[in-house]
């Protein structure tokens, strides 16, 4: 075993140096240090705090090499002496969370596993067993280590007693002895910490302190009297408040006092050999790493490539199959897989050696580094341009990697005929379809080669992708990839061209010389983490979706992007002018209805118009600034209460559609070919859909007219062409037919019926025929509320009804639809079990809440849990569309274009002499997408604008 290697062999001349960890302080900073990105095994269970406090065990043991070492917790009860003292102490603290207390098992038996001693002494808290033990160690000739975060541990450091402060987000540890405690709370002696937190106080302890005297205050006063005690005996000699509190106060600073002291004279055994480093248990160490799902954690120790169990009684092992470890995901392994079990937490990638990078200049050394580029199987590359607009980025630079450690950078000149000849040196390596093509974030680099006449050729593989599909609720920028995975802070970009404002520069100002490093860097680290994410993505249930859709959607929305939509400049510029005119009328009438002249755009004066001055309700809602609340949900609420919040709340829609679409629209034209370019991105949603920016096409209101008036100004590039827009008919309620098997439902799409309409007819009690538009959106909503766990009262508060007619709705819609009910509790049950949800393409959605206590998290998860496989497989569905109608056009080399996906919706530039066959082609490809056991309707309408159309 590596790690046994590691251990030191004790002789009579080696120091003896004893390591305390303090295991609770330890437990919940590693817990924390992965709150934005969890650890949850495949059975749902957030090992977090398991896998950070482990590896911060095994740095310890092989980076430190202790000759002894003890892991002290905290007793059950706390301590019960400071409580006897002071009945507040730690009253207050928040309950352990649940996730770290189902680790704390677990943990203990990590702890075991390495030989390592557990210590725990009732009634005395970890701090006052570690405190003993250190000064004990201290008299038998050991330098003693306290491993924490805690503070309060300055107070015992001596000549051979330091705090081990563990680094974290890259900076090493911290050692603190005597020098730099005093240094730190500026006091003359170490046990001076003491009366400085006695006069502090601790909130996180319950610890009073005196009032007003916070930690700047407490060293002054320190160092000006000493002690807590010759404070209060000279409190004459200060102040103010401040000397009224230290008089009044001077019994509860004495106490806070006592409370901060650590105490060393605990009745604790110092048994040296129970200390002494010894082997660890691999078979114990490989039955919990299994139970947790560490598993490379477990290649890393047992410096083994595959899974390993010790055979007790023979001493030999066993190799077993690599089918077992498909069961594991990918959060609770892949950042394990270097052998380095990364965490955010300080702690450093063991693998030192400089990397070899080099700057390629000439024409010779670009032939020779082409010859080396065309013999691989896999190369990663890069791109650094002078803008982050693909459309109009020029290139600066391109590199390459095909090695750990080692990537050439191609310095391309601001000549854009000499770039261009530079650049088409290296297509023979572009075009290949034997060389794999790595990227992170490919799209971006895609669009930048086309505007040198360069295309790709596939295999490619984008690791932004592929980590999205991995772990989606991730962040996805490489740099953070590179500190979570591959415990390295990349070359920040700020380094070279300056912080991000309006004098920030570009890779053109800077010398080759100065950018090769960093480039050659994001083509090394890209490299990397395709090494480690490739084979979490060639698992089964990830293997079709990244290589069959996500990567050819790349290339479907490059084109997309590329081609932008024209707009109609002079009719929103006109529409804007309508819009000023009634948001002055709409104004007016607000300030008329409400008897005084005020600004409506003004929150606090708006609140104080609606709930002091009309006194519209009694129950008026406050921010924590104190102002009255007034956003959209609260005013929607009061609707009812005054007519002057409807002139509001079409006040505000109108202000917003105008200042966030009308306005905007035109100036973000493209200054070359004149349309609208919005950016779609591919690695956001955790449920799968897509969504865009600049601008967000997503949000555009449709339900009102004003909203519709927008999509009237999205139009056909020209005379020549038509806008087709093909939109999915119900797909979320045909899936969770198709999913549930419920034959009522399956019956009701096969025979065409219109599901909303039916369920509108019977909530408003109007014959079928005469359900209105606005009855069928509001049935709409009940269809999708029932089927996403929405309660009687959530559908009452929606639908202006009384919860028992509510109740009634959802009952009926139960007996109609048997199944549905059943379904959703399976797939709630299926999320408890295995901690994710599939969509029909195998798309994970982790749900480490869905075992949790709190209802109200639970709730949301368990919702989360029926809604995510549908909107996923929606998802999905339009995706494999949009792959297969994109490269059916391309096969018949059409003039019409794809240009805009939103949510359901496909819209199509359509050449008029096209019409005919992309109606075909689209209703083909969109409504044969997936087979389904009911069929997928696409709606589909030619216009000359997209509300036309739509």
């Amino acid at each position: 075993m590596e790690l046994i290697k590691s251990i030191p062999m004790l002789s009579k001349d080696t120091e003896k140096k004893l390591f305390l960890l303090d295991a609770y302080a330890l437990i919940y900073r590693a817990y924390f240090a992965f709150a934005k990105n969890p650890r949850v095994n495949s059975k749902g269970q957030n090992t977090s705090a398991a896998f950070g406090f482990t590896n911060v065990l095994i740095d310890v043991i092989k980076n430190e090499k202790p000759t002894h070492l003890a892991v002290v917790f905290d007793p059950p009860g706390g301590s019960t002496s400071r409580q006897e003292e002071f009945e507040a102490y730690k009253a207050h603290r928040e309950e352990m969370p649940e996730d770290i207390r189902s680790m704390i098992g677990p943990i203990k038996k990590i702890v075991e596993a390495f030989c390592v001693p557990i210590l725990e002494v009732n009634g005395y808290e970890a701090d006052d067993v570690i405190g003993t033990l250190a000064k004990i160690a201290e008299k038998k000739g050991y330098v003693t280590y306290m491993m924490t975060p805690d503070k309060d541990y300055g107070q015992l450091v001596s000549e051979n007693i330091f705090m081990f402060k563990p680094g974290r987000g890259g900076n090493p540890a911290e050692i603190w002895g005597v020098k730099e405690v005093c240094e730190k709370f500026e006091i003359e002696s170490p046990d001076q910490l003491i009366d400085i937190l006695g006069l502090w106080g601790d909130a996180a302890d319950n610890i009073p302190g005196i009032p007003g005297i916070g930690e700047k205050t407490a060293k002054q006063l320190v160092q000006k009297y000493g002690s807590v005690e010759s404070l209060i005996e000279h409190a004459d000699e200060l102040k103010g408040k401040q000397k009224e509190n230290v008089i009044n106060f001077a019994q509860q600073g004495l106490i806070s006092k006592q409370l901060a002291t650590i105490i060393t004279d605990v009745e604790v055994d110092f048994k040296e050999e129970d200390l002494t480093m010894c082997e660890p248990d691999p078979e114990k160490i490989m039955e919990v790493f299994t139970e947790l799902e560490f598993r490379t954690m477990a290649k890393r120790i047992l410096n083994e490539d595959i899974q390993i169990q010790a055979d007790a009684n023979t001493g030999k092992t066993t190799k077993e199959s690599n089918g077992q470890l498909d069961l594991f995901s990918l959060q609770s392994s892949i950042a394990e897989s270097r052998g380095s079990d990364t965490e955010t937490d300080g702690y450093q990638n063991i693998d030192t050696a400089k990397p070899s990078y080099h700057l390629i200049q000439t024409h010779e050394e670009r032939k020779e580094l082409l010859d080396l580029l065309l013999q691989q199987k896999q190369v990663c590359f890069d791109t650094e341009t002078n803008n982050i607009d693909a459309l109009h980025a020029e290139l600066v630079g391109m590199s390459f990697s095909f090695k750990e450690k080692e990537a050439f950078y191609v310095a391309i000149p601001e000549d854009q005929n000499e770039a261009k000849k530079i650049v088409n040196e290296f297509a023979p390596f572009f075009s290949s379809s034997k060389i794999e093509k790595i990227a992170h974030n490919l799209k971006y680099d895609w669009k930048v080669l086309n505007r040198y006449d360069i295309e790709l050729a596939y295999p490619l593989f984008d690791t932004m992708v592929a980590h999205y599909l991995i772990n989606p609720e991730s962040k996805q920028g490489m740099d953070f990839l590179a500190e979570f995975y591959l415990n390295y802070k990349p070359i920040p970009i700020e380094a070279l061209i300056g912080k991000k404002d309006k004098n920030q520069g570009n890779m053109r100002d800077l010398d080759p010389k100065d950018v090769y490093r960093y480039a050659c860097e994001d083509a090394d680290i890209t490299l990397q983490l395709k090494q480690l994410f490739e084979p979490e993505i060639n698992k089964e249930h990830l293997k079709n979706l990244f290589y069959d859709i996500e990567m050819p959607l790349v290339e479907v929305l490059k084109c997309m992007e590329q081609e932008g939509i024209a707009i109609d400049v002079k009719g929103l510029k006109e529409f804007s002018a309508e819009m000023e005119k009634s948001l002055h009328h709409l104004e007016a009438e607000i300030r008329k209805m409400a008897g005084v002249d005020f600004n409506v755009d003004s929150p606090k004066q708006l609140g104080d118009v609606l709930f002091e001055q009309l006194k519209i309700s009694s129950k008026a809602k406050k921010t924590k600034t104190g102002q009255y609340a007034t956003s959209e949900d609260v005013l929607v609420k009061h609707e009812k209460d005054h007519p002057i919040i409807p002139l509001i709340l079409e006040y505000r829609q109108l202000r917003k559609l105008k200042s966030t679409y009308v306005d905007p629209l035109p100036s973000m034209t493209d200054p070359v070919d004149g349309r609208v370019h919005t950016h779609f991105m591919q690695t956001v949603t955790a449920t799968g859909r897509l969504s865009s920016n600049n601008p967000n096409l997503q949000n555009i209101p449709i339900r009102t007219e004003k909203g519709k008036e927008i999509r009237k100004a999205f139009i056909a590039r020209d005379k020549d062409f038509e806008l087709l827009s093909s939109d999915y008919s119900q797909i979320e309620l045909r899936l969770i037919a198709a999913l549930s098997g419920d034959e009522n439902m399956i019956g009701a799409f096969k025979d065409g019926k219109d599901i909303h309409a039916a369920t509108a007819a019977k909530v408003f009690n109007v014959p079928l025929e005469e359900v209105t538009r606005e009855q069928r959106s509001a049935a709409k909503a009940v269809n999708f509320g029932i089927i996403y766990g929405q309660s009687a009262f959530g559908l009452s508060q929606n639908l202006g009804i009384s919860r028992t007619e509510a109740k009634d709705i959802i009952d009926n819609y139960f007996i109609q639809y048997p199944t549905i009910k059943e379904y959703m509790n399976k797939a709630i049950e299926q999320a408890r079990s295995q901690g994710y949800v599939e969509t029909i393409m195998k798309r994970r959605r982790y749900l480490p809440d869905i075992n949790s206590a709190n209802a109200v998290v639970r709730g949301f998860a368990e919702r989360n849990a029926i809604n995510a496989p549908l909107q996923g497989s929606a998802a999905d569905i339009i995706k494999v569309a949009m792959v297969n109608v994109h490269h059916e056009m391309v096969k018949k080399k059409l003039k019409s274009k794809l240009i805009l996906q939103v949510h359901d919706e496909l819209v199509f530039d359509v050449h008029k002499s096209e019409k005919e066959v992309m109606m075909k082609l689209v209703e083909k490809g969109m409504e044969k997408a997936v087979s389904l056991s009911v069929p997928l309707e696409v709606e589909l309408d030619f216009g000359e604008n997209w509300l036309a159309a739509h």
